[in-house]
């Protein structure tokens, strides 16, 4: 996933924060971990790379740990009862939310469970350095920790480097059972997400270059070669929210009265002003004072290792696009410290602590097989805590098809693949005329240059280059509201008794049909100007369904949709309420001219002409009902107004 930079002020403030745990694959507790009758063995935190053929000794005792316990709560499987509850709208207790404060007390660790986890660790020698709702950190040398945690930590190769991680899995005293979650940060690997986007590179200026449509078809190609035995439209310049409000259905709806957020790492110094001036330019209602708010951290780390202004461009897009579709939203972003999920996971916390929003979306992620046991679990206790309040997490699904191009490995992305939060695949959209919806496709692309004689596309269609992720998880169940819907040869790829596919809806997400967007970057002079280019990915998809939500519940009289996923499920057949979104929707194949500049700003370097076809996404298809593209398919004209329906029904 590559990452784009408005080269804005530097942001260089460095904290020692608590490092990251991040196994990068299922732990196996080992057998006399687990059989102990003092301890309680944690699953998942002995990384599969910790192998006897990779153990290269025992770590250092001296040698310094930085550990997060989160904490279970007092009701864990009751918390994900209610969550399911209040979710499903078959059951009686559907939108009986409760407020932040009545679920801390009713599902949050207690004192007394603090206090005993706080005595454990200091009393085995570690120094608590925090306490929070969901987590104890602690510090100390690696004696230290072993002796808390019941394993040794020895020092393992994984790939060409050397990691510290537990020889058995960590434990508990048996007294702390259904009081400890997990133990994050006693293997060193790190673990982190990447925005999912398809952006320029980092810090300097990106232009597109012309001709572009101003629709769909607008503008062909006629004096470059055919394909697919037709001249191909050119890419258009990119979409605004006039369109995008056009073909979802947004009818009056502004999102007037409903709060979204928006997660991701750092912050752009020039988010207000960019912001403002795109909606000026593009035809959105001006932001109102007051009305796009930032919740920061104190201090931010690992700039350089996270490429922090690679973030800007996200935080710029996730905002201008929750604003094109639902003008009249609230809208607060939420930076986190870093990348790395404990980080992440704090801006999540924050968000269903302090009840910041009733949607949030997440344009960032990593592939399923970094994702371990010991973080599902913390991840999955956030979107649960958050889901009885009626708060929903929309989360992009990835911008590398089934990842084979990208690791070798087919495998869906993470959190999206989470049971708890919604997941957004990704679409090639066709604006016609009049903003009309032409159709759309599943998202992949294969790109194929102009031949050094201009009279030929090279190796036509070419290689696959992104497209929208999606598939079968590996490691989690088959969710209750996909049976039915998603077909046994996807949910049971893996495994006969079923497991999640992602994702469950889907939009406009490819780069060469993609969102306008404005942001101050930095030009070859050193100024910084504000610019327009085009942009796509998941990351585009995530915040525009998370806008659409935001239609959808001010279509609700304002009640929160919450976890959206049973709803979405269970709307799925209703005529009118989505576009089935195919690979093939005209009979023929499809594609667009780009022209981009070679040197990404402007002709002195010259011009690059490629085919850019749409709907080849890697071995995902997108077809007729549900698939593994675009999940349920994205919002037609029914959508947001099936929502006032149900609240007619109601009340």
């Amino acid at each position: 996933m590559r990452s784009n930079s408005a080269k804005t002020r530097a942001v260089s403030m460095a904290a020692a924060l608590p490092m990251i745990a991040g196994a990068l694959a299922l732990g196996i507790p080992a057998a006399h971990a687990a059989d102990s009758p003092a301890r309680n063995a944690l699953k998942g935190t002995k990384p599969l790379w910790a192998t006897a053929k990779a153990d290269k000794g025992a770590t250092s005792n001296g040698a310094q740990v930085k550990a997060r316990v989160y904490l279970a709560g007092r009701d864990a499987a009751g918390l994900a009862a209610y969550a399911k509850a209040v979710a499903d709208p078959s059951s009686p207790s559907y939108g009986k939310y409760l407020s932040a404060k009545q679920a801390q007390t009713r599902f949050g660790a207690t004192k007394a469970q603090v206090a005993a986890v706080r005595s454990w660790l200091t009393s085995a020698g570690l120094k608590v350095t925090e306490v929070t709702q969901h987590y104890v950190a602690v510090s100390g040398d690696v004696a230290s920790a072993e002796k808390a945690f019941g394993t040794q930590l020895h020092n393992y190769a994984k790939g060409s480097k050397t990691y510290r991680a537990p020889a058995q899995a960590a434990s508990v005293p048996a007294g702390l059972k259904g009081t400890v979650l997990t133990v994050t940060g006693l293997d060193s690997a790190p673990h982190k997400a990447d925005h999912d986007d398809t952006l320029p590179p980092p810090d300097a200026v990106f232009k597109n270059a012309g001709p572009f449509s101003s629709y769909y078809g607008s503008k062909t190609a006629s004096t470059l070669p055919d394909a697919y035995g037709t001249k191909l439209p050119y890419a258009v310049k990119g979409y605004t929210g006039k369109q995008l409000r056009s073909v979802y259905g947004a009818g009056k709806y502004t999102g007037k009265g409903v709060r979204v957020a928006i997660t991701d790492a750092y912050a752009s110094p020039t988010i207000a002003f960019d912001a403002g001036t795109y909606a000026a330019k593009n035809g959105d209602k001006a932001w109102k004072t007051g009305q796009l708010h930032q919740s920061l951290p104190a201090n931010f780390t690992r700039t350089d290792e996270c490429k922090a202004s690679g973030w800007y461009g996200e935080e710029t897009l996730d905002v201008e696009a929750v604003h094109a579709v639902a003008p009249d939203a609230d809208v607060t972003y939420v930076g986190a410290a870093s990348c790395y999920d404990d980080n992440l996971l704090d801006s999540l916390s924050k968000v269903v602590d302090n009840h910041l929003a009733d949607i949030v979306s997440n344009s960032w992620g990593d592939v399923e097989a970094n994702q371990t046991p010991d973080l599902a679990a913390a991840y999955d206790q956030v979107f649960q805590l958050g889901a009885v309040q009626g708060i929903g997490f929309y989360f992009s699904s990835g911008d590398d098809g089934d990842q084979v191009a990208n690791t070798g490995t087919k495998q869906v992305d993470t959190p999206a693949n989470s049971a708890w939060v919604t997941a957004v695949g990704g679409t090639s959209l066709a604006v016609g005329k009049g903003d009309k919806y032409l159709w759309e496709t599943g998202w992949g692309t294969t790109k194929s240059s102009l031949s050094a004689d201009g009279k030929s596309w090279t190796n036509f269609p070419g290689a696959f280059t992104s497209g929208a992720g999606g598939g079968t998880s590996s490691t989690v169940a088959e969710p209750y509201y996909q049976k039915g819907v998603v077909p046994d040869s996807l949910a049971k790829a893996n495994n006969a008794s079923g497991n999640r596919v992602v994702p469950d809806i889907a939009a406009i997400a490819d780069p060469n049909t993609g969102f306008l967007v404005g942001q101050t970057q930095t030009f070859p002079d050193g100024s910084q100007q504000y610019s327009e280019y085009r942009i796509g990915g998941t990351s585009l998809a995530a915040p525009t369904i998370a806008a659409v939500q935001a239609l959808a519940q001010q279509a609700a009289g304002g009640k929160a949709i919450g976890f959206a996923n049973p709803s979405i499920y269970a709307k799925f057949g209703k005529k009118g309420v989505f576009h089935d979104v195919t690979d093939n929707p005209t009979g023929h194949g499809l594609g667009v001219v780009r022209v981009d500049y070679a040197n990404g700003l402007d002709a002195t370097g010259g011009l690059l002409y490629s085919v850019r076809t749409l709907g080849k996404d890697s071995s995902l298809s997108a077809t007729k009902g549900y698939d593994d593209v675009t999940g349920v398919g994205s919002p037609a004209d029914g959508y947001v107004a099936s929502y006032a329906k149900n609240n007619s029904k109601k009340h």
